[in-house]
C-alpha cells in the first residue's frame, strides 16, 4: 500500500493532509475499515503515504471533526461507530435506546446529593427557593464511548428513592418512570461549545460542539425533574417523526 498511498499524495494537486484524509476517507466509505476498527498508528501512515506525521495528524485531527474517527489517548484512532439516534418527539431511557441499537450501556456516577434548590431551579421546578433537590450528574456510555453527559435536577417528593439507588445499574429516568409517571413534558435542543469541564466528561476537545437538550418533566401536575442532557455533536443525532 506504501507505493500507492504515497503516489496518490504526490500525484494530488490538494494539500497533502487533504490527500491524506480523502483516501482514508474513500477507504472507510468503501468499508475496507468497519466500525470499531483501530486504524494503522501514526508512524505506520507516515510510512504508507510518505508524507511528515503532522500531515498526517492533521488528517486524523479532521476527519474526528466530522465524526468518521475516534481518537483515544494512548489507545489510537478507531472508526466510530453508527451515530446514535434519539427520538426528539420522546422521552425514553437511554437504557433502552442503547440496547436496542445492541450496544452496551453503562453510566459514570460523578455526583449524586441532596441540595437546596437555588432562584433559577427553583423558579424552573415551581419550587421554594432553598426547597431540598436531589442532584446527580451522570456520564453515559455506549461501548464505552461517553454519548451523554446528564445533568439532573429531581423533585424528591415524586422520586424519594432516588439517591438510596444505584445510579450505575439503573437510570433516573427509569425510576421516574416507574415513581413519577409522566403527564407532560418540554424541551428546548440548543447547539452549544464544550466548557472544559463538559469536555474532560465527554472525552472531546474544549470549544468543540454539543447538542444540549433541557428538558423539564411534569407528573401529575408537579415537576418531577429539570435535565439538561449535553451529547457530542458528532456522536450524537436526534431525530422527529409526526404526521399530519
Amino acid at each position: 500500500m506504501k507505493s500507492d498511498a504515497a503516489g496518490a499524495v504526490k500525484a494530488s494537486r490538494t494539500l497533502p493532509y487533504e490527500a491524506v484524509k480523502a483516501s482514508l476517507r474513500g477507504r472507510i466509505a468503501a468499508g475496507g475499515w468497519r466500525p470499531g476498527v483501530r486504524l494503522p498508528s501514526e508512524r505506520e501512515l507516515v510510512a504508507q503515504f510518505g508524507c511528515a506525521r503532522m500531515t498526517v495528524h492533521r488528517a486524523l485531527r479532521e476527519l474526528e471533526d466530522e465524526g468518521l474517527i475516534e481518537r483515544r489517548q494512548g489507545s489510537g484512532s478507531y472508526v466510530a461507530e453508527l451515530h446514535p439516534i434519539s427520538n426528539l418527539l420522546q422521552v425514553r431511557d437511554i437504557h433502552d435506546e442503547i440496547a436496542e441499537r445492541g450496544h452496551a450501556h453503562a453510566t459514570r456516577v460523578c455526583s449524586a446529593a441532596r441540595e437546596r434548590a437555588s432562584a433559577e431551579i427553583a423558579r424552573a421546578m415551581r419550587l421554594r427557593k432553598g426547597a431540598p433537590v436531589f442532584h446527580v450528574r451522570l456520564v453515559h456510555l455506549e461501548n464505552g464511548v461517553p454519548i451523554q453527559l446528564e445533568d439532573r435536577h429531581v423533585n424528591p417528593a415524586l422520586a424519594p428513592d432516588l439517591l438510596d439507588s444505584d445510579l450505575s445499574r439503573t437510570t433516573p429516568s427509569r425510576l421516574l418512570f416507574e415513581q413519577a409517571p409522566l403527564t407532560e413534558a418540554e424541551q428546548v435542543v440548543e447547539a452549544v461549545l464544550a466548557s472544559e469541564d463538559e469536555a474532560r466528561l465527554l472525552e472531546v476537545p474544549v470549544g468543540s460542539a454539543l447538542l444540549r437538550v433541557s428538558r423539564r418533566t411534569v407528573s401529575r401536575g408537579a415537576v418531577a425533574s429539570l435535565a439538561r442532557l449535553v451529547h457530542p455533536g458528532p456522536r450524537f443525532r436526534l431525530i422527529g417523526r409526526f404526521s399530519v
